[in-house]
């Protein structure tokens, strides 16, 4: 193993995740993002970096990374560079790094993703016809018409009723999510990876008192006689979480423990099942049985559906809760699979191997292993 060329994350950090409309709602995508980039470079003690990659879905465009970079502090000369794969663009920024690492095109860099639902642009086709007004739409496609192209909830009630998801088990899962949630922030496990901003120190959404029971009464959100409810669902949200990927090298000069990218695979499965995209990549990534689990708790349904056919535990997934709880700001929800997997493995345990995982729009889905490394 050359270790100029191994991939390693030793620092992590996140906003607080803000509901749309709420805490964080006059925060811009690159507002949010830049001090979450000045934390994990301080933390580390590094002066500088060879680019900064983020990933972000539903923002201004105009290469929000860049922006971030800038406002940051962190010099004209770091360039910045913005992905969208949809859900998984904050986790495909973190293998895009490492995967530049590996390539021998630089030793260290700030990954990870930023959304701001609350100040995304409102968006418009162009009219049909002179004179006529535009046409607002809620999302852009995810596949061509013809194929299919269902939204996310509808997706992921087909999931969950194709794998025999009951509504009783995804309630069940959706509850544990809250509670876990609840429990770490009254224990304080948050607090090390957390950047305040704007007096805003927590999440948002997580609810103490969501109980089998309550769930049980939510209607379904999204086709009738459907198993997905707003209660068993993420939420619509805001934040930004950011890593640092150095080389092994780097790593060892620094003096400080990590998280060591030792697989990464990106997939694809039918649009019309987009809930099911990480499966194929978590078994290609899956050597061995992981000590944590981190998947983006889009829908429970849509979750545990993953979970079966990845052969993963569903009591090993989000110790401290999920997006369920905590929320899903689209861009930024891979890059927070990775700073809580930091947060257990790194901080916390000390030694152990993790898997983050999530699936997005478009059928597609991306996942990675990693290992601690002192």
């Amino acid at each position: 193993m050359n270790d100029d060329l191994t991939p390693v994350v030793v620092a992590a950090r996140r906003t607080p995740i803000g509901n749309a409309d709420g805490a964080l709602r006059r925060y811009a995508a690159d507002e949010l993002a830049a001090p979450v980039l000045r934390a994990v470079l301080d933390d580390a003690g590094l002066d500088s970096v060879d680019d900064v990659v983020l990933g972000n879905v539903f923002g201004p465009g105009g290469n929000p990374a860049r922006m971030a970079a800038l406002r940051a502090g962190l010099g004209e000369g770091v360039p910045g560079m913005t992905v969208d794969r949809q859900c998984a663009s904050g986790l495909a920024a973190i293998v895009l790094a490492a995967a530049m690492i590996r390539a021998g095109e630089g030793r260290a860099y700030l990954a990870g993703g930023v959304e701001s639902a609350s100040t995304a642009p409102i968006r418009a086709w162009r009219p049909d016809s002179p004179g006529e007004p535009p046409r607002p739409y809620a999302r852009a496609p995810f596949a061509p018409a013809e194929i299919g192209d269902p939204d996310m909830g509808p997706a992921a009630d087909l999931v969950a009723a194709e794998a025999g998801i009951s509504r009783e088990r995804q309630d069940a899962f959706a509850a544990r999510s809250h509670a876990r949630a609840v429990a770490a922030v009254r224990d304080g496990r948050f607090a090390a990876e957390l950047v305040p901003i704007g007096g805003v120190e927590q999440d948002e959404r997580p609810r103490a008192g969501f109980t089998v029971e309550r769930l049980a009464r939510f209607r379904p959100a999204f086709t009738p006689g459907g198993t997905a409810t707003a209660a068993n669902s993420c939420g619509i949200n805001d934040g930004a979480a950011a890593v640092l990927v150095v080389s092994e090298t780097l790593r060892r000069r620094l003096g400080l423990p990590g998280l060591r990218l030792t697989a990464s695979a990106t997939s694809a499965v039918d649009p019309n099942r987009l809930g099911l995209g990480a499966v194929p990549a978590m078994k290609t990534v899956l050597g061995r049985t992981p000590d944590v689990v981190e998947f983006n708790e889009a829908f429970a349904g849509q979750t545990l559906a993953c979970l079966d056919a990845a052969g993963i535990d569903e009591h090993t997934v989000s110790p401290d809760g999920g997006a369920i709880a905590l929320g899903h700001p689209w861009g930024a929800s891979g890059a927070v699979l990775v700073v809580r997997l930091f947060a257990t493995l790194v901080r916390v345990r000390g030694a152990g191997h993790g898997l983050s995982a999530l699936s997005a729009g478009g059928g597609v889905g991306v996942a990675a292993m990693w290992e601690t490394v002192r």
